[in-house]
């Protein structure tokens, strides 16, 4: 049985943690989706299938523009060969991103030879993680104070290692990226009625800006979102690009039910989860929450081994420390013990300067240095992930960062993740799916420095029930 004509939705996801935010929404939805590395084939859809809705993870969050003129176009093409309605360009909640790395309005170009004409729907409001999008202005929540932010004044974003936002207007900081135009769909457009709605979308339209960014403070507002993004889709021989966050996954699915096209299911299967009896935690994050969660898994008992983030990155010592960590870790996990791996204690952390420095005294700019060292710094902690995992069985991983996350899944290189339960907004549990036996049935949860509670990490162990 072929799977891909039930296929309601695709998403590529910019890094690993916005792809499980994504397919959480799907899972707790009622709809049979999975997550993959890269687009699958007809034959493994049929294979791990079917599905209503699948995820194909990626990395263009750190990648440059160039990067991606190299990597990009031939996955955009294979999404844009599937029989789906809607593909959906997934980006952070809080759309951190800059010319130089990460370039949304760079893809937005790069999908228009696979995709073809028409604006492209820009979906950044997200209610259920604390995302609101008004007159064009994106806010966020802060997980520190509980707080909700412009997005230029966040306490985390806008002091962002990598790309710290600088500009809250979703048109103007996509404008910095692409030549392509913005309008928007605002506010008071929700309160005028879906007929009234409808005419002002195809106003709008008719003026053929590149992308239109959609306004909402609610659920109610992508709900509308999600009526719009099939009105739109409609008719078309290629699939619907749109970019956004979670949001869009939110605006699809309550439109789909409330269409009577998705039935609503009971999501109790993912409320609760067994502890274990102990957990492998890796943070490359600096944020400040995660330097709360990090804090908070010690304080719990986690044994503590912290990252010499410029001897993991130093072409003569980085052998050495993985050795280092390597033995700490297996012989406290070997001991009965949780491990709690981090390469830095919020943002203030001396080890991320030290790093820089060293990548700065081998020629490379401070930008350079810090993009570069970061990407090469999860990248070897994905070999120290892989190392651990062969050695000790382990039945959870637990990994912090949207980078980390990244290079860490596909240096492990799954088949695919399935949703096995809810353990923080945008940052579920999964389950991997591999014909590797150090990796089939473990559960893994991947998770951005902004997302999750102060006890993220102690809960994962925990569990529910514990």
């Amino acid at each position: 049985m072929d799977a891909t004509p039930q296929l309601r939705l695709a998403f590529y996801g910019d890094d690993f943690t916005g792809s499980t935010d994504a397919l959480e929404v799907l899972a707790f939805a009622g709809l049979r989706c999975a997550l993959f590395l890269k687009p699958p084939s007809v034959e493994m859809l049929d294979a791990l299938g079917p599905f209503d809705a699948i995820g194909v993870a990626g990395e263009s969050r750190s990648m440059s523009p160039e990067e991606m003129d190299q990597n990009l176009p031939q996955t955009l093409a294979a999404l844009a060969a599937l029989p789906v309605p809607l593909v959906h360009y997934k980006v952070c909640s809080t759309f951190d991103s800059s010319a130089a790395v990460g370039s949304i309005g760079r893809v937005m170009d790069l999908a228009r030879e696979a995709f073809g004409a028409g604006p492209i729907p820009i979906v950044a409001a997200t209610p259920a993680l604390g995302r609101y999008c008004v007159f064009g202005t994106l806010f966020a929540r802060s997980g520190t104070d509980g707080l909700v932010y412009r997005l230029d004044r966040h306490p985390i974003m806008s002091r962002h290692p990598t790309t710290p936002m600088s500009e809250a207007d979703m048109a103007l900081h996509l404008a910095a990226q692409t030549r392509q135009t913005f309008a928007k769909f605002t506010l008071p457009l929700y309160e005028a009625g879906r007929p009234a709605m409808d005419s002002e979308l195809a106003r709008i339209a008719a003026g053929e800006p590149g992308g239109i960014v959609f306004d909402g403070t609610t659920s109610e507002h992508l709900t509308d979102v999600g009526r719009q993004l099939e009105r739109l889709s409609a008719g078309r021989s290629r699939p619907l690009f749109c970019v956004g966050s979670s949001g869009l996954e939110y605006a699809t699915t309550q439109w789909w039910r409330e269409a009577g096209e998705v039935t609503a299911v009971d999501t109790a299967q993912y409320e609760n989860f067994e502890g274990v009896p102990q957990v492998l935690a890796v943070s490359g994050s600096a944020s400040p929450l995660s330097r709360m969660q990090v804090d908070a898994a010690i304080a719990h008992g986690f044994v503590d081994i912290a990252v010499e983030a410029s001897s993991l990155v130093a072409d003569d010592r980085w052998e050495a420390e993985l050795a280092r960590l390597h033995g700490e870790a297996v012989a406290a996990l070997r001991a009965g013990h949780s491990v709690m791996v981090h390469t830095a204690r919020g943002p203030d952390d001396g080890r991320i300067a030290a790093m820089t420095s060293l990548l700065m005294a081998q020629g490379l700019s401070r930008d350079e240095a810090k993009h570069g060292g970061g990407r090469l710094l999860a990248q070897r902690l994905g070999h120290f992930v892989d190392g651990i995992l062969r050695a000790v069985r382990l039945q959870r991983l637990l990994v912090s960062g949207g980078d980390t996350s990244s290079h860490v899944t596909q240096h492990l290189a799954p088949d695919a993740l399935v949703v096995a339960a809810r353990l923080a907004p945008g940052a579920p549990l999964c389950r991997v799916l591999s014909d590797q036996p150090h990796l089939n049935g473990l559960q893994i949860a991947l998770k951005g420095g902004q997302m999750g509670q102060p006890d993220y990490f102690v809960k994962a162990l925990r569990g529910t029930n514990p």
